[in-house]
């Protein structure tokens, strides 16, 4: 369909949609996009994998909205792991509906005060982007109702599982009607992962975007070789010597404090973020990246794929991800929507095993090429 699908002015939108799409800066629908929208306003089930970066999050909101406006009647129910995700799409949904007041949206996500939610639903919402945890509770007080769900859609299944949030979603599934359209988006589809697209999709429609696991080409990739004693000097040289925002990851929320802290004594512009941190905190430090009041963020993998700063110009890991896969949708934060960026790991001789690892997925993937090793 890509070969097809040149503009967005190509899929039949209402006028008002087209013009938030245009003042968007959306002309040209990514590979994704191209394939999972048409499939999805035909009504079909979907299951997208792409690499982080690609356009996903438009690949089913888009749709989403086009249906809701032709029948008054439709909602949808859009389901994240992370507050940050959640955040994310809700910023993507109100800019598309801006010329459509019909279109009502409710978030719920742990964190934020319960009674403001409790008024959203009462609002009576055409779309509710929420997280697991959140919507279980809701569920459970008889706050929120999911009968008239037309429309489910799974956003990072892969992580949704990886979060412990599989008995949440069956509790979920349970409320809503069996005659819906899902849309299935995991960036990774492993055999627990395919299991439950198995479950919950009737003859989906499969749209795919390059090989699962290997990050966006335009992505420089490096490592150097250290130790854990040279570890912050190796780190400080790095940071002198690059231009433009960098997002830091570190393995444990207090590895990411005392990380933040000593940058900080190091004269450099820094924030955190971890699920140890409130919602205040975490918005704060993301908007305050965003906007330039903070040259670096530290974070856990819970920023991992709840990020989405298009200028974000260098990844480093400072502790290598557990998973191999993690460092795709790590370095992934970087080079989206086309631009360029660097990703930079730190090697101690602890981690070797797990740097192997990766390299060797990269390469099974077919990203050979792309990474270069340094001493330091």
């Amino acid at each position: 369909m890509s070969d097809i699908i040149q503009s967005f002015k190509d899929f039949a939108l209402s006028p008002g949609l087209h013009q938030a799409l245009e003042q968007m800066g959306y002309k040209h629908p990514t590979p994704i996009q191209a394939q999972a929208i048409p499939a999805a306003l035909s009504n079909r089930d979907v299951i997208g994998s792409a690499q982080t970066g690609t356009g996903k999050t438009a690949a089913f909101c888009i749709p989403i909205i086009a249906k809701l406006e032709k029948n008054n009647k439709k909602n949808a129910l859009i389901l994240v792991p992370t507050r940050e995700i959640a955040a994310q799409i809700t910023e993507v949904v109100g800019q598309l509906t801006k010329k459509l007041p019909e279109i009502k949206l409710a978030l719920l996500m742990g964190g934020a005060p319960m009674p403001k939610q409790i008024r959203m639903i009462q609002n009576k919402p055409r779309i509710i982007v929420a997280t697991p945890g959140r919507l279980v509770d809701h569920l459970k007080r008889g706050t929120v109702s999911l009968f008239g769900t037309d429309i489910l859609v799974l956003d990072e299944a892969d992580r949704m599982l990886d979060m412990g949030f599989a008995e949440q979603l069956a509790q979920i599934l349970r409320f809503l009607p069996s005659q819906r359209q899902t849309l299935f988006f995991s960036a990774t589809l492993p055999p627990d992962i395919q299991k439950l697209a198995s479950k919950y999709l009737k003859d989906p429609v499969r749209v795919s975007v390059g090989p699962v696991s290997q990050p966006v080409k335009k992505i420089q990739q490096a490592m150097i070789q250290t130790t854990n004693v040279k570890k912050n000097e190796v780190l400080n040289n790095e940071l002198n010597a690059r231009a433009g925002s960098i997002l830091i990851f570190a393995r444990t929320k207090h590895r990411t404090d005392r990380l933040a802290r000593q940058l900080t004594e190091d004269g450099h512009q820094v924030n955190r973020i971890h699920g140890g941190r409130t919602q205040n905190q975490r918005d704060s430090a993301i908007s305050g990246f965003r906007g330039g009041k903070f040259r670096i963020l530290v974070a856990t993998d819970l920023a991992a794929r709840g990020i989405d700063i298009p200028q974000i110009a260098h990844v480093i890991n400072y502790d290598l991800p557990q998973c191999a896969e993690d460092y795709v949708h790590r370095i992934g934060r970087t080079a989206r929507a086309g631009a360029e960026g660097e990703a930079l790991s730190l090697v101690t001789p602890e981690e070797r095993g797990r740097w192997k690892e990766i390299a060797h997925m990269l390469a099974k993937a077919g990203a050979q090429g792309h990474t270069q090793t340094a001493k330091r």
